[in-house]
């Protein structure tokens, strides 16, 4: 899934190469991305885009006097630039292609999603508001005001593991599964540990993890082209996904919890003072 510092990057990228231009075309394929149908999706087209905006993991294409297109990629999306669309109509039905934006220039990009499970997302409203995973997000961790006394400030209260607090995007937005496992790790803190039960030590720590892992990620994607990304974000994972093998700081072996519909990873050494956690739904440290 495409978290913070790759949708970060395809903002960048998409305000190089969308900013100043006109939507001529969008062609959905997949009816069950659009989930707004008022305005029409045609409404977007023959305005030119002038800004692009990142809320957590949503992308805000902002035209001149008209509505915003958002976009949720969600577990399996993807944005695909073309310097040059095909001339052809996509066939409906046909491969992972879920919508087509065409701009006058002949250039554009497709939304595609793999996988049979169709959870991406295009929104086209006149405030990006409207959209309620948006009104929803909680603070940007990478935001200037955003301090190490307001983190605490949302943690205190929260009594359930701090794994599921950072994933939460009402209380944190941006963070996924993959850097939620990366940001504990860099804060050698197990995943179960209660988020409402931080020292305040350990919310430093914690708060230092969360914005140096993030940053330092938005860095390596910043100024590659959309179809490096995923790449480069699976390159440059210290845990997340690299169950078995060894931890690059203390070099015990990386392993894994699984849940019905995902997984984390967490170096035991590292993170659970050497116990392993126990490989079962609500998991809790072996005895």
């Amino acid at each position: 899934m495409p978290e913070l510092p790759e949708v970060e990057a395809l903002k960048d990228f998409l305000t190089e190469n969308l900013v100043g231009h006109e939507i001529v075309r969008v062609l959905p394929v997949a009816i069950s991305v659009l989930k707004t149908y008022d305005p029409p999706v045609t409404s977007v087209e023959g305005h030119e885009v002038t800004a692009v905006r990142r809320y957590g993991k949503f992308l805000d294409l902002a035209t001149a006097d008209g509505p915003h297109l958002v976009t949720h990629l969600a577990r399996a999306g993807w944005l695909q630039w073309k310097d040059r669309l095909p001339s052809g109509m996509p066939r409906p039905g046909k491969g992972p292609l879920a919508l087509r934006v065409a701009l006058e220039t002949g250039a554009g990009f497709d939304l595609t999603e793999a996988g049979t499970q169709k959870r991406l997302a295009v929104y086209l409203v006149q405030d990006p508001q409207e959209v309620p995973g948006v009104a929803r997000l909680g603070p940007d961790p990478l935001a200037d005001d955003f301090d190490e006394t307001r983190f605490a400030a949302l943690l205190k209260d929260e009594r359930r593991q701090i794994k599921g607090a950072l994933r939460d995007q009402s209380l944190i937005a941006g963070v996924g599964n993959a850097y939620s496992d990366e940001i504990l790790h860099a804060a050698g803190m197990s995943p179960f540990k209660l988020a409402a039960a931080l020292t305040p030590q350990e919310t430093a720590r914690l708060y230092e993890a969360l914005r140096t892992t993030l940053t330092e990620a938005v860095e390596r994607s910043r100024g590659l082209a959309a179809g490096r990304l995923k790449a480069e974000k699976k390159s440059g994972l210290r845990v997340h996904g690299r169950t078995g093998e060894p931890c690059p700081v203390c070099g015990d072996t990386i392993r894994e919890v699984s849940f019905s519909d995902s997984s984390l990873q967490y170096c035991p050494t590292c993170q659970t003072g050497g116990k392993p956690l126990a490989d079962r739904r609500m998991s809790r440290l072996l005895k």
